[in-house]
């Protein structure tokens, strides 16, 4: 089994339709009518429908414990895929809106990271994301309190959200905040808007990877640009098909990206909701062995880890 190594996943998108059930009976709650289909899978439509759905799957967490059981739980899956490290994808916004302490949320997962470790030998760092259309504002003040109260597992700041709200230089002071005080960068962008918002981001923020990217496929000059600066793209091939980004597998710019030489990894992004995992997006990129375990040592690179860290899972994945 090739080793996999992944940069791109949201913690609440990854929570599978029977945890979801689980989660409801643990809280009492009732799951809202219609999201499932015939098939047992969350039912949506188009870019908003899938919005609208994933927000409701997020209506059965309520308590520390359940975000740290869906950490835990994806873990596991994706250690039995062959993943040796996740970097997943954490919004504080949600735990604040339900009255959870941010140390006391924190704490939750940093629990479940270390149980994964142990009964699973997978290692995983949490990337705080900020949600691009509730504003700077909001981004800088969770900067401030992730700077405050730092943690070694928590090793980036992200952004997600609505790309056609805001400009990346409106974000630059959380940027710049996070950046200073050693912790990665990392922006959604180039996915439903074009290469524009991808030059944006590297111009105006300290970025280093890309979450998504492929809209960069379009601009030849911006792929030189890429190439020179090493900047990554977090690619997520079945998220984007099943987003309706591509027609179909063929005309997703994944191997003209790796042509051109710019750094790509795999990623599943909301995995249950695209009908995809790590692995399957492994077995479908239609690249071959040796390809493939270079995409997971670049990613290994270019993630935030701690350089002994990276050491270590490189000479793992050489191995």
């Amino acid at each position: 089994m090739i080793p996999k190594a992944e940069l791109h996943c949201h913690l609440e998108g990854s929570v599978p339709p029977g945890l979801a059930r689980e989660l409801a009976a643990r809280n009492g709650l009732d799951l809202p009518h219609g999201l499932f289909g015939a098939n047992g899978h969350y039912a949506w439509t188009d870019f908003l429908s899938f919005l609208d759905s994933y927000d409701r799957v997020c209506g059965v967490l309520r308590k520390p414990r359940d975000f740290g059981d869906i950490l835990y739980s994806y873990l596991q899956r994706s250690a039995a895929e062959g993943a040796v490290y996740v970097e997943m994808f954490c919004s504080p916004e949600r735990p604040k809106a339900l009255g959870i302490p941010y140390a006391v949320w924190l704490g939750a997962l940093v629990d479940a990271v270390d149980r994964a470790r142990r009964d699973f030998g997978i290692e995983a760092r949490l990337i705080a994301i900020c949600i691009r259309h509730l504003g700077p504002d909001r981004a800088l003040a969770l900067a401030q309190q992730v700077v405050a109260e730092p943690h070694p597992y928590v090793v980036a700041l992200g952004m997600g959200g609505d790309e056609g709200k805001f400009t990346p230089a409106d974000f630059a002071p959380a940027y710049r905040l996070a950046y200073e005080n050693g912790l990665g960068c990392t922006i959604h962008a180039g996915e439903v808007r074009g290469p524009e918002s991808v030059w944006a981001a590297i111009r105006d923020l300290p970025v280093t990877r890309i979450g998504h990217g492929v809209r960069s496929s379009e601009d030849p000059k911006l792929l030189e640009e890429l190439v020179r600066r090493g900047i990554a793209l977090e690619v997520c091939p079945g998220s984007n098909l099943a987003l309706g980004l591509y027609p179909e597998r063929a005309a997703h710019p994944l191997h003209r990206l790796i042509e051109s030489g710019v750094r790509v990894t795999l990623s599943s992004d909301d995995p249950p909701f695209f009908h995809t995992t790590l692995g399957a997006e492994y077995d479908n990129a239609g690249l071959d062995a040796a390809t493939l375990r270079k995409i997971t040592r670049t990613a290994i690179e270019v993630s935030f880890a701690e350089q002994s860290l990276k050491a270590k899972l490189l000479k793992g994945v050489a191995a």
